[in-house]
């Protein structure tokens, strides 16, 4: 293994697609690991934490936990601030986005009636109050370190992007819009050349 292997399931989803888009804004041939289900099965024991994304490096042990990965390919390819109070705040952000999935987690286990309800709620109040949070720490962008963009930003990007794309069953693609320059910053991910020649392959 000379490269870089990144191990996920095979969808372009969550934790596993910030640390693609990472690299593909790092520019950094990676190997691109797609796990099956059944695939995942056999595996999972041997992972760090039984879990995945897992980074390996050739000469490393393997690294797990989306957030430690980001991190890791930004301090490498200049995608991370080198102050260690600045790489907090960047870090404190990407805390964040992992809240954010955990105030929806729980309503995918509930029956329907159920699971419109919990959801038209986090709508109505935590969803908007965790974008307003956020929007807080942004300043005139469009990433969340200025011109340039950094690992946090596709940590948001993929975040947020479930709910505008209408994933979320329940909760209204405008639930951010009260967050512009939350909106800004994912437009202007997707927007960059890097991650638009990623997803026209």
């Amino acid at each position: 293994m000379t490269r870089p292997r990144l191990t996920y399931f095979d969808m372009p989803v969550s934790r596993g697609e910030e640390c693609r888009l990472a690299f593909v804004l790092a520019g950094v041939d990676f190997e691109d690991r797609r796990l099956s289900r059944d695939e995942w099965a056999a595996l999972k024991p041997t992972t760090p934490f039984g879990a995945v994304p897992v980074l390996e490096v050739e000469g490393h042990a393997p690294v797990a936990q989306s957030n430690a990965i980001l991190a890791l390919i930004g301090r490498l390819h200049g995608l991370h601030p080198a102050d260690p109070y600045e790489a907090a705040r960047h870090e404190a952000v990407m805390a964040a986005v992992e809240d954010l999935r955990a105030m929806v987690q729980p309503s995918a286990r509930l029956p329907d009636d159920a699971k419109r309800e919990a959801r038209e709620v986090l709508a109505a109040t935590s969803l908007p109050a965790w974008g307003r949070f956020v929007e807080a720490q942004l300043g005139e962008g469009p990433f969340y370190a200025g011109a340039k963009p950094s690992v946090v930003d596709v940590k948001l990007y993929v975040g947020v992007r479930a709910f505008r794309n209408g994933v979320m069953d329940y909760i209204p693609t405008t639930v951010f819009d009260g967050s512009p320059k939350l909106i800004r910053l994912c437009d202007a991910v997707a927007a960059h050349p890097a991650v638009k020649a990623w997803y026209a392959r």
